[in-house]
């Protein structure tokens, strides 16, 4: 059995978990934490009080003792918008605090890129302008080159977890470029297991979404791979554990 663990702040889309369990095979087993988000607001300041060592620590007994071998920090904006320097001292913080392999979903899509094999990406964004400037900006730190930026300019997190299949594809739609090789979709609110054949086949190229990369970052954390094409291109990667 691989146990994962996974800090989630407060509860919108941690429903994707479940499902991604059942996709990924009777030896792996997600667990999760939520963390409390303080005010619920896509503004950097907020942003930086919901990921800060304090918030992070309380969800991290409960993943200890059930066992957890990984841990991830299942928030994009709460990661990224510390900067590229930032986000690796918090994700330091988070491996101190937890006594076992850590990382975020910012450095998640980083990772998940580059298993691709692609550089070239677009970004579909439920965040205001201002903080999705910041993803990009954080994913040209870590050598990406982002083709263009889509910002829906929504605030909360609670409306984005109310967006259903066709705003998700509408998103995607929006944001994708003729010269982008992946399009990247980086909400940890945002309902994306359930989409993501759906999406792909839409765009005719891998959709990277926040709760999809995160998972498979715990499992890269663990040295896993897992064949499950149900969760997108980046889960039919070689070598394979059939799923």
């Amino acid at each position: 059995m691989t146990a994962l663990g996974f800090l989630y702040p407060g509860h919108s889309a941690e429903d994707d978990y479940p499902r991604m369990e059942q996709l990924l095979g009777s030896d792996i087993r997600l667990d999760l934490a939520h963390t409390d988000i303080g005010e619920d607001a896509h503004r950097v300041d907020a942003l930086r009080e919901m990921g800060s060592a304090e918030r992070l620590a309380v969800g991290m007994e409960g993943l200890r003792l059930g066992g957890a071998e990984t841990v991830v920090w299942a928030c994009t904006s709460g990661s990224f918008v510390h900067g590229w320097e930032g986000a690796q001292d918090q994700v330091r913080t988070l491996a101190r605090l937890a006594g076992m392999p850590a990382s975020s979903t910012s450095f998640a899509f980083v990772h998940a890129v580059r298993e691709l094999g692609v550089r070239r990406v677009a970004v579909g964004a439920t965040y205001p302008e201002e903080v999705a400037t910041l993803f990009a900006e954080f994913l040209r730190a870590g050598g990406l080159e982002v083709t263009g930026t889509r910002s829906s300019g929504i605030v909360t997190a609670a409306e984005v977890g109310a967006w259903e299949e066709e705003d998700v594809l509408t998103l995607a739609r929006a944001a994708d470029a003729a010269d982008a090789e992946a399009v990247l979709l980086p909400d940890t609110a945002l309902h994306t297991a359930a989409h993501l054949p759906l999406l792909e086949k839409a765009l005719s190229k891998p959709v990277l979404t926040a709760n999809q990369v995160t998972v498979w970052e715990g499992l890269r954390l663990a040295g896993r791979r897992v064949n499950a094409p149900s969760l997108g291109t980046l889960f039919t990667r070689q070598p394979l554990v059939q799923a």
